[in-house]
């Protein structure tokens, strides 16, 4: 075991400072750096985030301007990269940084792991990707390498897998090592030992690689499935302004709390569970928006059928039916709405799927 673990170690690392990615957060050692993009990288590639790490840090170069800015600033940044509580809480950890810390990321793992929507992986990779401490990063990559190459059977989406195998990672750290081997790792898991095709040919470990011995490879890991997101039908109001509005969307902005707080959007309506298998008629679908809107304060007359769209958040799958609707020059628009037009965009953050919607819609206009 210990000869497979040396094995490892050495012959990744080796590897990684042959084959590393020139990616713009590891240029320098900068734990804010490591940071935004550690962040930035859940749940997404990162050949989507890599323009947005390097606007972001233009626009934030440091924990005290992210700090310091207007949350609608952030969001704006963060548009189209979803999960917006990344954001939030990136913001808000940046706050305790200023406030604690002088600006400046501790070299402490208390410290860091205390910040807000920083948790045990993130803790790891700040320590040891900027601080070069001996701290295991255990992601979805790390895990499966580590179950392929020693052959676990544990189902990692349970916690006790995942502090195995986080036991594991810190004894395969080389001293003085632990920022290059802990990337090289999750690089690994990244370009070869990728979930469904793994290249094992082109491994560097694959010699001592348990699962691959034992034709496993493709098996491995084990993970349950978690439960697919809930449907929701939700039928929308694409409300075209006229007269001195002419040309621009009226949209509303989400309450203070809860998902995509604060952001912008056009007015819509959950479904009924009975009725959102296959929905209801156009007609009847307009009445119901119609209605429901009239509730809210807001007298609009759905005319048409605009297009379908849908947005899978991790919990809730929604699919929208947006109707083009009018609505008087003259008419009263409730507290937190605005009509909004093409250059009115940067001032607002949308959510992707609305991001989508009005890219459309102002497309249409100026074909």
């Amino acid at each position: 075991m210990e000869e497979q673990q040396r094995y490892f170690s050495r012959e990744l690392l080796r590897w990684y400072l042959d084959n590393r990615r020139d990616l713009p957060w590891r240029r320098q050692h900068n734990a804010y750096y490591t940071w935004v993009s550690e962040i930035m990288l859940q749940q997404t590639r990162v050949s989507t985030v890599i323009p947005y790490f390097e606007r972001f840090i233009a626009k934030f170069p440091t924990p005290t301007a992210l700090a310091e800015a207007p949350e609608e600033e952030v969001l704006k940044a963060w548009e189209g990269l979803g999960y917006y509580s990344r954001a939030r809480n990136l913001q808000a950890g940046a706050r305790e940084v200023k406030e604690k810390y002088s600006g400046v990321v501790p070299d402490d793992k208390t410290a860091v792991a205390s910040l807000k929507g920083v948790g045990p992986y993130t803790t790891g990779a700040i320590m040891s990707i900027a601080f070069n401490r001996s701290e295991p990063a255990v992601d979805g990559n790390v895990m499966r390498v580590l179950s392929r190459y020693f052959r676990l059977h544990d189902d990692i989406a349970k916690p006790a897998t995942r502090v195995h195998i986080e036991h594991i990672a810190r004894d395969l750290i080389p001293d003085g090592h632990a920022s290059d081997f802990n990337q090289a790792i999750m690089e690994l898991g990244a370009l070869v030992c990728t979930p469904k095709s793994p290249a094992c040919l082109l491994c560097p470990v694959m010699e001592h690689c348990a699962g691959r011995l034992a034709g496993e490879e493709t098996l491995l890991p084990i993970k349950t499935k978690a439960k697919p997101p809930k449907p929701e039908l939700r039928y929308a109001a694409l409300i075209e302004g006229t007269g001195v509005n002419e040309g621009k969307l009226l949209m509303r902005q989400r309450p203070e709390s809860g998902l995509l707080a604060r952001m912008w959007e056009m007015p819509h309506i959950l479904v009924p569970k009975q009725m959102s298998v296959a929905g209801l008629p156009d007609d009847e679908a307009q009445d119901m928006l119609r209605g429901a809107l009239h509730q809210e304060g807001l007298a609009v007359l759905p005319i048409e059928r605009f297009m379908d769209a849908e947005h899978t958040f991790s919990h809730i799958h929604w699919q929208m039916r947006v109707f083009r609707c009018s609505i008087a020059e003259d008419a009263a628009v409730p507290e937190g709405y605005a009509f909004i037009g093409p250059d009115d965009r940067e001032q607002y953050a949308f959510p992707n799927l609305f991001v989508r919607l009005l890219d459309a819609y102002f497309s249409e206009r100026e074909a």
